[in-house]
């Protein structure tokens, strides 16, 4: 269901970047379950570029049980750029979950009006995936931008309307990226780099996919790929209480 936005997305990393492949640990880059009523597979790609210090995607593909396209960007610490961020699942025909941001460092008031407020011509052409629901697991004000979109929708939806908004979402980005001013003290990169780290932590700590990924394909498995994959910078809970 979501693979014209994987394949779009890797399109335009190829077109724009000079990708270099990221190495993922072994026995995460691809995996295959039994479990449940539809077998499950899932897949990872994870690249590096000069401007991009780690590009990951996955593909879950569960038949018409699960089909999840997710994925994070993450600008090299020299960039305070935000991260770009990428969760779109559906679980059977009726239920459409799509979330697309630039998923802010920072929150004062010059960040937002260089970085986010490029976004609400965008968000505003597409104002019924901007539905303001409520969220179970984040924060809507940590990480989150005002210009998300965030939205249940129908199938018919998805191969249209969210398809044509994931591509200007992306146009934008590349457009913030390639203009952006490389920082250059120690202290100013210092700082992007903790704030990504406390973002790998923060969303480690709370992601909901964690018992998805259990059900699938176990619990060891689920917190490898947790945190040695998706949220590499993020401590454990349990080893941060040592």
């Amino acid at each position: 269901m979501y693979r014209p936005f994987l394949e779009h997305l890797e399109a335009a990393l190829k077109k724009r970047f000079e990708l270099q492949p990221r190495a993922i640990p072994e026995g995460l880059e691809c995996q295959i379950s039994e479990r449940g009523r539809n077998p499950a597979s899932i897949q990872s790609w994870c690249y590096q570029s000069p401007e991009l210090r780690k590009i990951r995607y996955t593909y879950i593909d569960a038949g018409k049980g699960a089909q999840i396209f997710n994925g994070v960007l993450y600008p090299n610490h020299c960039y305070d750029v935000p991260l770009l961020g990428i969760d779109f699942l559906s679980f059977g025909k009726v239920k459409n979950l799509i979330v697309l941001d630039f998923q802010p460092l920072f929150q004062d008031e010059a960040y937002e009006a260089k970085y986010l407020m490029p976004l609400k011509a965008i968000r505003d052409n597409y104002a019924e995936l901007a539905q303001g629901l409520e969220m179970k697991f984040y924060d809507a004000n940590q990480y989150f931008s005002k210009y998300l979109l965030f939205a249940k929708t129908d199938t018919d939806s998805v191969s249209t309307r969210v398809l044509a908004a994931f591509k200007e979402y992306l146009d934008l980005y590349w457009q913030i990226l390639a203009e952006a001013e490389p920082l250059t003290t120690d202290e100013e990169i210092a700082r992007v780099k903790k704030a990504q780290i406390d973002y790998d932590q923060y969303s480690a700590e709370r992601d909901p996919a964690h018992g998805l990924f259990t059900s699938y394909f176990g619990s060891e498995w689920a917190d490898r790929f947790l945190y040695e994959f998706l949220f590499e910078d993020a401590v454990p809970v349990t080893v941060k209480a040592h």
